[in-house]
């Protein structure tokens, strides 16, 4: 009792965002806090490199489906309907003598979808399964293959955004600049990065988070491409001088108030009133981050910024 917080710093952190998201979100807010408070619902990331076709009729069965190529075929129905709208306008504005005909219902459920700005670009080999609205079914542990690998990876699956929006290619050189515990790294191997050509360089300062990413590789991925991938702890801000002007890609997931966890868990909480100063660096330290990886990068290149947080301190004015 002497050595309890007299406020625990999940009431701080919600009070926090209280104050701050529900200005920022308005009417949304009381939604978004909602879901927030929920129970966290996984996706279950395919692993290309165990047996996909028996794992994918077992998740079929349990009736989850995948959300990558659904929203692929969503956009696509929405492109075949906004064609045909076109022309069906064209064929009203013929016969109505060039009048001017609002189509009122062009809007689809794919229009609402956050991977339709990506559809354009994404890997089909990337593929994430997910229960439906409302189910909150949890999977199964992964079973191991012949090989020892497992089949499936349970992560958020809002974490595949940044690997999706990354778009990458299968010759490109990639860093994942705050890599560990190591889902992304994960998503960006299962492209086919480092069987064909590319490489993947994957870093966290933490030296204990960097045994993690190396036991994911070790469950998941098989030697021979293992290998090709380079694990390193340096300190992400220093980048820049170790390979400047490197990659093609570049995802730089940074270290962030991780609003769920800060709102749920007690343990290792960045509102204790002891991380105050660090919390407040939090910017700052996310600036320094985006620098080096935006000068880890080939000219012409691509960087992606992203975090687990809704504060606008650390994304928006960040990118400004």
């Amino acid at each position: 009792a002497t050595t309890a917080p007299r406020i625990p710093s999940t009431r701080l952190a919600l009070h926090h965002f209280d104050t701050t998201y529900g200005l920022h979100l308005r009417e949304r807010w009381p939604s978004v806090r909602a879901g927030l408070l929920c129970e966290q619902k996984y996706g279950a990331l395919l692993n290309n490199f165990s047996a996909p076709d028996h794992v994918i009729q077992e998740l079929e069965l349990l009736n989850a489906t995948d959300f990558v190529s659904e929203a692929l075929r969503k956009a696509q129905q929405s492109q075949q309907d906004a064609a045909a709208g076109e022309a069906m306008r064209g064929s009203w504005e013929g016969s109505v003598g060039g009048g001017t005909v609002m189509q009122t219902e062009t809007m689809t459920q794919a229009e609402t979808s956050p991977l339709l700005p990506f559809c354009a670009s994404i890997n089909p080999k990337i593929k994430c399964y997910t229960f439906p609205r409302g189910d909150i079914t949890r999977f199964c542990p992964a079973r191991p293959d012949t090989l020892g690998l497992l089949g499936y990876y349970l992560m958020d699956a809002a974490s595949l955004l940044p690997v999706l929006a990354l778009d990458v290619q299968q010759d490109d050189l990639v860093l994942d600049l705050c890599a560990a515990p190591g889902g992304k790294t994960l998503a960006l191997l299962q492209t086919g990065l480092c069987v064909s050509g590319g490489h993947l360089a994957a870093n966290d300062v933490s030296i204990s988070r960097t045994k993690r990413l190396h036991q994911i590789l070790r469950n998941y991925v098989p030697k021979e491409v293992r290998e090709t991938v380079s694990v390193t702890s340096y300190d992400g801000r220093d980048w820049k001088d170790v390979e400047g002007g490197t990659f093609h890609k570049v995802l730089v997931d940074v270290p962030c108030t991780t609003d769920r966890h800060s709102a749920m868990e007690e343990d290792n909480n960045i509102f204790h009133k002891r991380r105050t100063k660090e919390r407040q660096m939090l910017p700052m330290l996310q600036l320094q981050l985006l620098m080096a990886g935006i000068r880890s990068t080939k000219p012409g290149g691509e960087v992606v910024y992203s975090t687990c947080s809704l504060s606008p301190l650390q994304n928006e004015c960040v990118i400004e």
